[in-house]
């Protein structure tokens, strides 16, 4: 593949929460001269900083980023939203430059710009009433074994911490009366550009304890106060998130402070070993260690000339 023929390129840097995709990322786009387009889902959300480990007003200020805080809480946004959005974005980035960078680890995201939406079936008002009382009424857990029961497959890829997620998978289910995961048919749409991907991991110990560092920096940096701006929100899909929910159920009084935050480190290594999973699926996935700049830049550049 050509980074420099008459097709732009796409050069995603993706991999698991906490596996340190800022640095490279930053350095590539100083290198070709080019923006970063954001493909982590959380970090869209203009209030929520610090638990999304959102870039700071200095990374922000060295590159051109979009897709970081552009939407509001209480925006209603999802996968197919973002493909839209971000084809035409990337149409107008590309004719300004030759390469742009897709950073982030949201699954779906990455691949609604990569692969392309599949045409799911619109869900009707009654479908989407009896689920979402279904989950009223008996909670998390009774939808997950739903969907554990109905469609096994998904049951493993989809975050069971999004209720949302969830329950449109179950729409899909009912409304079709087959599992969510056969109508995703991974067929891909053609792009107007090339797609290179390099995978970034860690030796799952050493990923783990940058986890719960970080986790521990999130907390010291006030990411209680941070939540509790929003309490009165919790309701909402885009709170029903690692860092947020954990910290919601001790100001209900439910946990201690301490169990909270070690909950939202588990959920956290949970979160990275799904997206492993989803991510080792992908064999045009090039991975290599964070640290390994010299070898990423090797191979983009090796890449170009073929």
């Amino acid at each position: 593949m050509n980074l420099m023929d008459n097709k732009p390129t796409l050069l995603v840097i993706l991999g698991p929460t906490g596996v340190g995709k800022t640095n490279i990322s930053l350095r590539l786009t100083e290198y070709f001269a080019c923006p970063i387009v954001s493909s982590d889902s959380r970090q869209f959300y203009r209030e929520l900083k610090i638990g999304t480990a959102a870039p700071t007003e200095d990374e922000l200020n060295r590159v051109k980023h979009y897709f970081i805080g552009s939407h509001s809480i209480f925006d209603e946004y999802n996968a197919g939203q973002y493909e839209q959005d971000a084809m035409n974005l990337l149409t107008e980035l590309f004719q300004k430059h030759k390469i742009v960078l897709l950073v982030g680890g949201s699954m779906m995201y990455i691949d609604a710009i990569c692969n392309g939406m599949d045409d799911i079936p619109t869900v009707d008002a009654d479908t989407r009433s009896f689920w979402q009382n279904q989950f009223a009424e008996f909670g998390l857990e009774f939808i997950q074994n739903e969907l554990k029961r109905l469609d096994p497959t998904h049951f493993e890829e989809v975050d069971l911490l999004n209720p949302k997620r969830i329950m449109h998978a179950l729409e899909i289910c009912s409304m079709t009366g087959k599992p969510y995961s056969e109508l995703r048919t991974g067929q891909k749409k053609e792009r107007p550009f090339n797609v290179v991907k390099i995978g970034l991991n860690r030796p799952r110990p050493e990923l783990y304890e940058r986890i719960n560092f970080r986790v521990e920096e999130m907390m010291a940096e006030g990411l209680l106060a941070e939540a509790k701006q929003f309490y009165e929100y919790r309701h909402l899909n885009t709170l029903n998130t690692v860092g947020y929910k954990e910290l919601y159920e001790y100001m209900a009084g439910n946990w201690p402070l301490d169990f909270a935050v070690n909950m939202i480190k588990q959920d956290s290594r949970r979160y990275a070993k799904r997206q492993l999973t989803w991510f080792n699926r992908d064999k045009e996935i090039h991975w290599f260690h964070p640290t390994e700049e010299e070898n990423i830049m090797g191979f983009v550049n090796e890449t170009s000339k073929k």
